[in-house]
């Protein structure tokens, strides 16, 4: 042991003592390194060369160029070149020749006949330029892939203005673009900017896929994350006609929504101004902080609260979620506003018989939106609410010249409120929302039966609706057969989107619905059934199981971010139609409005709802449904159209209940 501390001991001296005579110390550290000229050299070398392609290209350049004139003055000043007749060129005709034989191997081929002690130095001359120009030929190309490359990556600056600017992505995305092109049909040039954290590559061919027909609209995909200040600066937001922020799929998507905003409002003078923003909120306790970040621009749109809403709406009467999705997509007719009337001297039950093609069904005044105002509402200065085809053909619609026959309006005063029994089928985190919105319009005495195979329900505090909770399969026959009987009013089928994947969980809601079409079609009265899915393609397999109001939670919020995206006064309107205050769609039987068996213009129609004090804006009939509309309903028909009210006709109308 002590040998080999000695051994350590002399090793460790030695080192020393080549340090020292090296000029190094070990207390010292690392000695400073020498340069010479030519380190100095190679380091500029060095930092020139990565700069990438462009100084490649240089130097080989210069090596070109060094080669040539090398060879042009070893030509001229030994004379190798053979006298052609007496005439000399001079230098710079033998620095052109050899420029060609750098350049083009196939040169030396002409120079057959000459001398060998010109031929040889030609050939290395030529041999040399090969080597360049093959190099030469590799740095352009490599340059040229960097570059297609990095284009390929989709970082580069988009320079659009007036363009809507989608941040995020989500399966809705197509859904949007989808509807954006069809609002943009009127439209100069229209541009879509996608700015998501996704390779750009991919996200056009997957739009080019489910959104193959872009009537116009172009597209331009951005890869790069919305929440980075930088990165979000290439899809110059600031110039964007409106901005669509998604929810992603993420297991936090709410405070990245967020974190988007602040980076939206940051370096802005007035929040409030700019291009307005549209952002979805998937958890409603988050709504409060997105508030105070999204400015009065911003329309914040629950996702939860929107398809709850919309799911209790439509399970009220059959045909409502035909009318929900004609009004929110852009495919048929859709709401808009009309300023430039000329209307100001009417009343609203006067203006709704004005136009042919175009249903006036709410004003826009000091006080905000609202839908089906008092008949004698004078409509002044105030904007029209209007369902129509298309906004540019607002200005130009004509004048409905049919005349209401009010010999023939129905005698009918009924109502339809009376205490309600339905059944629940299924459970996610949108049930519990569903329930306080049919509390809403519950009748006292009304029952619902909650059954689920999945989750552990937990039951709001609600004041009308008695609910009872059964845990049990729900694709077992027996079961639905013991709950769903004879005078049920409505039957929902939600999906269990918490606990199944997507597929799943929409084949499993099919399963259901084949049963309860199947019970409930032995039924004298047969109640309205609604069905959550999550996937738009499994709507057109309920429709095997004759299911007509099927509500696509993903695709009918697309349709309303869309929407509002387009016109943000539309925020109001849709909180509206949706909320249990103020109007709202209901389908109601025909012959309260006009007598049945007779055939009257639709202008009668709209005339016996003023009389009511609802406002008319489509019918749902068994003929209709053999010919185009979808599901028997129509939505904004033309005043003069002629129908014959039959038993089981309804009007769509919005009124309060």
């Amino acid at each position: 042991m002590a040998r080999t501390g000695q051994q350590l001991r002399r090793r460790t001296a030695k080192a020393v003592q080549e340090r020292k005579s090296a000029g190094t110390s070990p207390k010292k550290g690392a000695a400073t390194p020498k340069s010479d000229l030519g380190d100095k050299l190679r380091y500029w070398f060095d930092n020139s060369m990565s700069r990438g392609t462009p100084a490649l290209v240089a130097w080989l350049s210069v090596a070109t160029l060094a080669l040539i004139v090398f060879f042009t003055v070893v030509t001229t000043v030994f004379g190798l070149r053979p006298d052609d007749g007496g005439v000399d060129d001079g230098f710079f005709r033998e620095l052109f020749q050899s420029l060609f034989h750098a350049l083009d191997p196939g040169t030396i081929a002409g120079d057959g006949y000459l001398s060998w002690k010109f031929l040889l130095p030609m050939l290395v001359l030529t041999i040399g330029g090969l080597f360049i120009v093959s190099a030469l030929i590799g740095v352009i190309a490599a340059g040229i892939d960097e570059k297609l490359a990095d284009l390929r990556r989709g970082r580069s600056l988009v320079l659009e203005t007036d363009h809507t600017l989608i941040l995020g992505w989500s399966d809705s995305i197509f859904t949007i673009v989808r509807e954006l092109t069809l609002a943009n049909e009127s439209r100069k040039k229209p541009v879509v900017v996608i700015l998501a954290d996704r390779d750009k590559v991919e996200m056009e061919e997957q739009l080019a896929a489910k959104v193959p027909d872009l009537r116009g609209t172009r597209l331009v995909c951005r890869n790069g994350s919305p929440m980075d200040l930088d990165e979000l600066a290439v899809g110059s937001p600031a110039s964007a006609r409106s901005v669509i922020l998604l929810a992603p799929d993420s297991d936090d998507p709410d405070a990245e929504v967020i974190k988007t905003l602040l980076a939206l409002n940051h370096g802005v003078p007035d929040p409030d101004s700019g291009p307005r923003i549209v952002a979805e909120i998937r958890d409603p306790g988050n709504l409060a902080a997105a508030r105070l970040v999204g400015a009065r621009r911003t329309a914040l749109l629950d996702i939860r609260e929107t398809v709850a809403k919309l799911v209790v709406q439509t399970s009220r009467q059959s045909g409502a979620a035909a009318v929900y999705t004609e009004l929110f997509d852009y495919d048929g007719d859709e709401i808009y506003f009309f300023e430039d009337h000329g209307l100001g001297g009417t009343t609203y039950g006067e203006a709704q018989q004005f136009f042919e093609n175009a249903s006036v069904i709410g004003l826009v005044g000091e006080h905000g939106t609202k839908l089906n105002p008092p008949a004698d509402t004078l409509v002044g200065p105030q904007t029209l609410i209007v369902v129509a085809e298309d906004d540019s053909a607002l200005s130009a619609t004509a004048r409905a010249t049919a005349r209401p026959d009010l010999d023939a309006l129905g005698e009918e005063t009924g109502t339809d409120a009376h205490a309600t029994t339905a059944v629940l089928i299924g459970w996610n985190e949108r049930a519990a929302i569903v329930l306080r919105e049919l509390d809403h319009y519950a009748e006292p005495g009304s029952s619902l039966t909650v059954v689920t195979s999945y989750g552990v329900p937990v039951i709001p505090a609600l004041e009308n609706l008695a609910v009872s909770v059964v845990q049990a399969s729900t694709t077992d026959r027996a079961v639905l057969e013991s709950h769903l009987v004879e005078g049920l009013d409505q039957v929902l089928v939600l999906c269990y989107s918490d606990d199944l994947d997507v597929q799943t969980a929409d084949a499993r809601t099919l399963v259901t619905l084949l049963h309860v079409r199947d019970i409930v079609s032995r039924f004298e009265e047969q109640p309205p059934i609604v069905s959550e899915m999550l996937d738009d393609r499994n709507r057109v397999l309920a429709q095997v199981a004759d299911i007509d109001d099927v509500v696509v939670s993903g695709e009918i919020v697309s349709l309303i971010v869309t929407q509002l995206s387009e016109d943000q006064r539309l925020e109001g309107v849709f909180g509206e139609l949706l909320g249990s205050e103020g109007s709202e769609i209901y389908l109601r039987p025909a012959e309260w409005y006009v007598r049945a068996g007779q055939e009257v213009t639709w202008a009668t129609v709209v005339a016996g709802a003023v009389r009511r004090g609802e406002t008319a804006i489509g019918f749902k009939s068994a003929a209709l449904a053999e010919g185009d509309a979808d599901f028997g309903v129509a939505v904004n028909p033309a005043k003069s159209d002629l129908l014959v009210v039959e038993p089981g006709d309804r009007v769509v109308v919005l009124a309060e209940a």
